[in-house]
């Protein structure tokens, strides 16, 4: 390998020959996508233990205290999306989520330049999206189960929690970025 960490690679120049180019190394980026790959595997096996716990506990209707006056326990089955918007579209629902979790991957693969705990928060929103759509696939509805009780809130599950954080995580860490990038460029 050459001294500057980048291979010398043969590109199409539109004229039928080729050029020689320095291909950049993505070691950097092998690694993130690699942790990616990890955070969201941890937050799906997370997801899915916490899901068969509650099928195996709770009895649908029958709800549980779990911190008394502020959640119970309470096992439905949601054929919709996030407060039960969209019943019905599944196949959908799976489509997208297996589409943030691939853009999600090729970004923290692709841009090195992000920061770190930004490719975790969307590892971690990737993992979340595909904890639900096991469940749609595999159950055709996803197992919910957190239920307040000191406010009147949608029931949910440990794979929305990430995916809710993450989301709002993701849109400040990305700011953020984007501001220091900004402020970089401007030569501050």
């Amino acid at each position: 390998m050459p001294a500057s960490g980048k291979d010398n690679v043969r590109v199409p120049d539109g004229s039928g020959s080729q050029t020689v180019r320095n291909a950049p190394d993505n070691r950097a980026g092998s690694r993130r996508l690699a942790l990616f790959v990890l955070v969201a595997a941890a937050v799906v096996a997370l997801d899915q233990a916490s899901k068969a716990a509650a099928r195996a506990a709770l009895v649908p209707g029958e709800p549980v205290a779990f911190i008394p006056g502020v959640m119970d326990l309470s096992l439905v089955y949601n054929t919709g999306a996030a407060f039960s918007l969209g019943e019905g579209a599944g196949p959908f629902f799976v489509l997208v989520a297996a589409a943030i979790a691939l853009f999600g991957a090729w970004v923290a693969w692709r841009r090195v330049d992000m920061p770190t705990s930004l490719a975790l928060v969307l590892a971690a929103v990737a993992g979340g999206g595909i904890g639900n759509a096991i469940d749609r696939v595999a159950l055709g509805a996803v197992t919910d189960f957190f239920a307040t009780t000191f406010v009147d809130f949608a029931i949910f599950n440990v794979a929305d929690i990430f995916v809710t954080c993450g989301v709002f995580m993701a849109l400040v860490l990305w700011w953020r970025w984007d501001a220091a990038r900004e402020r970089a460029a401007a030569g501050e």
